[in-house]
């Protein structure tokens, strides 16, 4: 029908409809141009302004201009008297803002801004300027280059005597780095007021089961992370009851660093360091772990009994460097003290008025300046499995020991040779698509069940399994034993995160320990403080690796009766006999 027959909606627009029948042909031209399954347009406010691809290099107009170009173009496109007058111009720059929605919608998190002398080169546009046109065919790779050097993981334990204040100081630090927020603290607060516990609450950041609450002792190593300005640290927090030391050394075997927590108030101090205590015990254990520094805070100093007393400091110390010493820390290197309040925070995050006679860094920034650990990212994949559960299929958390893990990896479980798949990667509780050496992960695996894994077993690539076997030969140190070892004796030995019966089959020789020299006849018998070379039989097949080739999986403890008897290294795998 002629448009001219047809009455008009309002008399003022009567030459409108004659000039619009003119360029009809024209119209429809265009509108077979135009896109009808584009998204409504939905300005960004806070989007970068648009820049056109023809005047990228040109200087940009300032940002109102762009927003009132937005404005008359939203315009443009609903009033139907203008397409007439710029038909084509009108479609070539509608598709840049249908992208810019796109782009504005998908925006990604981490992306940095440019300095103003830096030109946006397509690879280097951060994801706030990605809204040119070209730029849809780029891949969008660049939004995590603003976080491209990875903070370095560092996994730190904390262990020490029952009461030493581990859990405090755990939740002291989680508090001063912002990981939990002051409202939760005070809902512990209040809690543990209602319990009479109140000094407590600091705790129950990472004692998170009624058990522990209750009792106010860790039974489980609680775990937590927070961020310093360079490093990522993952908390492992110990129980320091002798009844839950297995659960300890599965948290010392995931460190690279330890803290010896011990107590000044008096009498506390005493109690951990003697014979029995469990400062002496975890301090040896770590260093068995493979943990190669350690620091010992000295907690409770604000405690009416020390007050900050720089004597009770160096008596503390004095009593403890010599058995550190022993155990095989360098005192000079490996060791740092310092003198800290928990429940205050004095000295873990700023310095404290308090002690005017330590001049060191307080705890948080020394973590920072401590220097990196170099760990090789090429090695063959070691991931010793702590722990397993169902959750939308299985999952197992454990510490990358080395090599590198990402997502869609085919790896395998030994000792059962299974198959699995990876199908995601957490890396303390965020997602990512690769992890290095270093990190704590959970993985959710394909292929297996979680019947079928248990803690020790290892995840390790395809073309380099790890070796597992049930006969090896070790160096061992008896450290704690009333009477003599003899063949033939039965213990439980804890290696990585494997916990196995083991029986000593055959002593092979005595070690010196001054000079290293073997014995040349074989001993019938070991007692307390002897080193010597044996052959142990475990009862079931696990993975372990020699101390020589790969340390974190060579190391052992051997435990009885509650107690730890002995610790040693793996100086060679024996092949089994049909």
């Amino acid at each position: 029908m002629d448009p001219r027959d047809t009455a008009p909606d309002s008399w003022e627009q009567e030459d409108d409809v004659e000039q619009e029948a003119t360029v009809d042909g024209q119209l429809e031209a265009a509108f077979t141009t135009l896109n009808v399954n584009a998204k409504p347009f939905v300005p960004n406010v806070n989007a970068a302004e648009f820049v056109p691809p023809f005047a990228m290099r040109a200087p940009t107009e300032n940002v109102d201009a762009a927003v009132v170009n937005d404005k008359v173009s939203t315009m443009d496109l609903s009033e139907s008297s203008v397409p007439v007058e710029n038909g084509d111009t009108e479609m070539t720059s509608e598709e840049p803002w249908d992208q810019k929605d796109d782009e504005a919608t998908e925006e990604e998190p981490g992306g940095g801004d440019r300095g103003p002398g830096e030109s946006a080169s397509p690879e280097d546009t951060a994801p706030e300027m990605m809204e040119e046109e070209e730029e849809v065919l780029v891949p969008k790779v660049p939004a995590v280059q603003p976080d491209a050097p990875k903070k370095e993981h560092i996994n730190v334990v904390f262990i020490g005597h029952v009461d030493a204040g581990k859990s405090t100081i755990g939740g002291q630090i989680m508090y001063l780095t912002g990981m939990v927020d002051k409202r939760t603290l005070e809902k512990y607060e209040r809690e543990a007021k209602e319990k009479n516990r109140e000094t407590w609450y600091l705790s129950w950041a990472l004692d998170t089961n009624q058990e522990e609450r209750d009792k106010g002792k860790t039974v489980e190593v609680g775990r937590a992370y927070f961020e310093t300005d360079k490093k990522h640290f993952t908390i492992l927090d110990a129980p320091g009851h002798k009844s839950f030391v297995p659960n300890m050394i599965g948290g010392a075997s995931q460190a690279d660093l330890a803290v010896l927590v011990i107590s000044a108030r008096k009498g506390e101090f005493e109690t951990g360091f003697e014979k029995g205590g469990q400062t002496r015990e975890h301090a040896m254990l770590a260093k068995t772990a493979g943990v190669k520094h350690l620091i010992v805070l000295v907690n409770k100093m604000d405690d009416p009994t020390v007050n900050w007393s720089l004597e009770r400091y160096e008596e503390c110390k004095e009593k403890l460097v010599p058995f550190l010493k022993k155990v095989g820390f360098n005192p000079k290197k490996d060791i740092h003290f310092m003198p800290c309040s928990g429940l205050t925070g004095a000295n873990l995050k700023e310095a404290t008025d308090m002690c005017p006679w330590y001049t060191g860094l307080p705890f948080i920034p020394h973590l920072d300046s401590l220097p990196n650990f170099n760990r090789s990212s090429d090695g063959p994949v070691r991931l010793p499995i702590v722990d397993k559960y169902k959750d939308m299929g299985t999952v197992v958390l454990g510490k990358l020991e080395s090599g590198s893990i990402s997502k869609a990896q085919q790896l395998v479980m030994m000792p059962n040779r299974h198959v699995v798949e990876v199908l995601s990667l957490l890396s303390d509780d965020v997602e990512t698509d690769d992890a290095g050496p270093g990190e704590n992960l959970k993985l959710r695996l394909k292929g297996i069940e979680e019947e079928e894994i248990l803690p020790g077993f290892i995840l390790c690539n395809s073309d380099s399994l790890c070796h597992s076997g049930r006969t090896f030969d070790a160096q061992i140190v008896i450290i704690e034993h009333k009477s003599i070892i003899c063949p033939g004796y039965n213990a439980v030995l804890h290696i990585h995160t494997c916990i196995e019966e083991v029986q000593i089959t055959a002593l092979i020789c005595l070690v010196d320990k001054k000079t290293g020299d073997k014995s040349k006849t074989r001993p019938r018998f070991v007692k307390q403080d002897q080193v010597c070379i044996a052959r142990l039989r475990t009862a079931g097949t696990i993975c372990l690796e020699t101390f020589k080739d790969f340390p974190q999986m060579g190391r052992f403890t051997l435990r009885d009766e509650g107690k730890t008897i002995a610790i040693g290294k793996v100086l060679k795998l024996v092949a089994e006999r049909d």
